[in-house]
């Protein structure tokens, strides 16, 4: 793994550079820009810039550049960041942050709603808890954004949300509400766990079969919604009332206008998706699962990204034939008896040399932190450095449509940059500051505050 040069100062001045850190964010919001002046700057976009200068102003970033070609603003924040790497916040593709705290106490568990297995209509943003404690814990380690997942007991379990890990509640953290659904196909959703409470779908047929049965619903649901409609119309313009009615009672009828059919919150879920409005995040592992849930929605017509495909290394040319990007992870997971001990730390490389595009997530909660290290790791098994990077930052922008403000150090996007003592793929790297919406976040979680309290003299 490439590693990024620290800084070789004296003591005193990294001292000093670091106690610039100690600002609060409300003394720098009152600061009409913040400068970041010195750092190494990884842009994603355009190269790396050394002893380069950011400003962020308004939440966004304002200039970009080498120190001699960016003009300080008068009255700014000046921060000296020499020695330090600047790169965007990152990425998390897929996370249970915020329906989840404590994993053995149900009452703190908001991952999945299991009374159907067709549940479209349920909504992340309905269940996620702003004030998590695992929020910051991921954030202090450059996570300033993710999808926010329920969990894949259902085969379609919900609408995933877009974050922001930054904000005074809910609603200032919930950037998109309904950004995605989740169509998982991994065997996982059949209901055998036991003999006595097996139920349909019992086997991955039935899952086919249910899945099918909900999308032709969904599309008979939106052809009387679209009649519902003409004859509105048509009644409207006075078109619906015939010349000669044939008696009192059919003349009547033509005069009243017609009712509404009765709103079926499931199937409406599913019509953005059936009409490509939106994506589908498609999940399978191995080839004849994937196989079948492709097939699921090419039927369908529907939009959608690959999810896991842990197992399917026989098929990566027929993955990238779908020209479709994929999300991989979690990349330390244990290969199949019958599998190469590197099939999964190496899948990243392998569908990167197929030309498709591959974003990182973490599938977790607690362990969303360690999402740079995945990156890392998938380094040491043929991924580009620079192609792990843009992984878990542009890439992932790019495929849940917000790279016009995420994703890489470029004037015009959200000022969300991390400031870390060293390169963000590398476990030795600690992350120094981090910046959402152009403002310095608290650096201090549970964790940190459990571990001043116990290790003081």
């Amino acid at each position: 793994m490439r590693k990024s040069s620290v800084c070789n100062r004296s003591g005193l001045l990294i001292a000093l550079v670091f106690a610039t850190f100690t600002f609060s964010s409300h003394c720098l919001a009152q600061q009409k820009s913040t400068v970041l002046k010195g750092g190494k700057l990884l842009t994603i976009t355009h190269g790396v810039i050394e002893n380069g200068v950011l400003v962020m102003e308004n939440g966004k970033i304002t200039a970009i550049g080498a120190a001699a070609s960016v003009n300080v603003p008068s009255g700014a924040q000046v921060i000296d960041v020499t020695g330090m790497t600047v790169y965007p916040g990152l990425i998390d593709s897929e996370t249970a942050l915020g329906l989840t705290e404590i994993s053995a106490e149900q009452s703190t568990n908001d991952l999945i709603e299991m009374s159907d297995e067709i549940m479209p209509h349920m909504h992340v943003y309905d269940a996620f808890h702003a004030e998590s404690e695992l929020i910051p814990v991921a954030r202090i380690n450059g996570i300033t954004n993710a999808i926010v997942a329920p969990e894949n007991g259902d085969t379609l379990p919900g609408q995933d949300a877009f974050i922001q890990l930054d904000g005074k509640s809910a609603v200032d953290m919930l950037l998109v509400r309904d950004i995605a659904m989740p169509l998982n196909f991994t065997g996982e959703q059949r209901r055998n766990q036991s003999f006595e409470s097996a139920k349909f779908p019992y086997t991955r047929m039935g899952m086919a079969a249910q899945l099918r049965q909900a999308f032709l619903d969904a599309q008979n649901y939106a052809q009387t919604l679209s009649d519902y409609d003409r004859k509105k119309a048509e009644f409207d313009s006075g078109q619906a009332a015939p010349a000669k009615p044939a008696n009192k009672k059919t003349d009547e009828k033509a005069k009243q206008p017609p009712s509404p059919p009765k709103r079926d919150l499931k199937l409406e879920a599913l019509l953005p998706y059936l009409q490509g409005k939106k994506t589908i995040v498609l999940a399978a592992e191995n080839p004849s699962d994937l196989q079948t849930a492709v097939s699921l929605a090419k039927e369908f017509n529907l939009k959608f990204v690959l999810n896991h495909i842990s197992h399917s290394q026989p098929v990566l040319d027929y993955v990238a034939s779908l020209k479709v990007p994929v999300i991989v992870g979690p990349i330390y997971e244990d290969p199949k008896p019958e599998e190469r001990y590197d099939t999964v730390y190496s899948l990243p490389a392998q569908l990167y040399k197929r030309g498709v595009k591959v974003a990182f997530a973490s599938f977790d909660a607690h362990n969303s932190r360690n999402l740079p290290y995945q990156a890392g790791y998938a380094t040491s098994f043929g991924l580009p450095y620079e192609e792990a990077l843009k992984a878990i930052t542009l890439n992932p922008a790019e495929i849940w449509g917000v790279a016009d403000k995420l994703g890489s150090l470029d004037v015009g996007k959200t000022a969300n940059v991390v400031v870390a003592n060293g390169d963000p793929l590398d476990v030795k790297t600690d992350v120094k500051q981090v910046f959402i919406e152009g403002n310095q976040v608290s650096m201090t979680t549970r964790q940190t505050r459990l571990r001043d309290q116990y290790s003081a003299p």
